[in-house]
């Protein structure tokens, strides 16, 4: 996984061709802690189609607050830099990560 600055999001994230997904996460957040072994499982099952990142809101609170993230976790998905897909919320499971996934696919 591609760890997002606000130096490089841009880059990885906006001016990117095809499929990016941005998990936005916090060391304070417990199920951002508690699902991120299931996105980088993800990570690996389609690394093939898409580019997966993940940007730690520390930091990084104004970029964050710029797509509109305002609560934790956040996943956004991105295609050829336009964001398709913002899931987030304390029921967030990886099964409707990889259903949304599948849809932009």
């Amino acid at each position: 996984m591609v760890k997002l600055t606000k130096e490089n999001f841009e880059e990885e994230v906006l001016n990117s061709e095809g499929i990016v997904l941005v998990d936005f996460w916090s060391e304070s957040c417990d199920l951002c802690l508690e699902i991120m072994p299931g996105v980088e499982k993800l990570a690996e099952k389609y690394s093939d189609n898409v580019k997966f990142t993940k940007l730690n809101i520390k930091g990084n609170r104004r970029l964050a607050m710029g797509q509109k993230v305002m609560g934790l976790p956040s996943i956004l998905i991105y295609v050829d830099g336009e964001k398709k897909v913002h899931l987030s919320g304390e029921d967030l499971e990886v099964e409707a990560i990889e259903a949304e996934l599948k849809k932009v696919l």
